[in-house]
């Protein structure tokens, strides 16, 4: 009963982080309940995962650390207001060391997917895009906003096996 459990918090972690790039991709707008429900569900999580205090503080620092660089880049322009926030809480649930292939991995996918719409945005292909949903014209529209929590969506996902939590549960740790 505890392993379904653990699985079923778990769980939360993909499936809100899923849900944030979905929503980004076709709003371009991450709502704060995603953010907010990502902090909330964390620390029942980590409780019943079994991580210790140490554990949970060391993902709050890193939760911490990635909510201040997220406000820096979306005080640089870099990124928009629900990224910074997605960013952070994907920090607290990744925790140490999963951060440094987040990272990575964000800004590879982050590159990947500002090609990709550049070529998407071109010219050539705006009439197919018009022939889609609306929202993939938004998407496809030269000048518009990058969808930026897609990348930090594939960051967090890609590290979340190399997560604490996620070793904990696995019985790994």
């Amino acid at each position: 009963m505890i392993q379904l459990l653990q699985t079923a918090l778990l769980i939360v972690f993909p499936a809100l982080v899923i849900t944030g790039a979905l929503r980004d991709a076709v709003s371009f707008t991450i709502p704060n309940w995603i953010s907010v429900a990502l902090v909330l569900a964390f620390f029942p999580a980590a409780l019943v995962i079994g991580a210790s205090g140490g554990q949970i503080g060391l993902a709050a620092g890193v939760g911490f650390v990635a909510l201040l660089a997220g406000m820096g880049m979306f005080a640089a322009g870099w990124i928009g207001g629900g990224d910074a926030k997605l960013f952070a809480a994907a920090g607290l649930w990744l925790g140490w060391p999963a951060v440094v292939p987040f990272l990575l991995v964000t800004g590879l996918a982050g590159g990947a997917l500002a090609v990709t719409l550049l070529l998407l945005r071109s010219t050539w292909l705006q009439p197919f895009a018009a022939c889609g949903p609306g929202w993939l014209g938004r998407l496809t529209t030269p000048g518009e906003n990058v969808p930026y929590g897609v990348a930090i969506a594939a960051g967090a996902l890609a590290a979340f096996p190399e997560s604490p939590l996620f070793a904990l549960a696995s019985g790994m740790s």
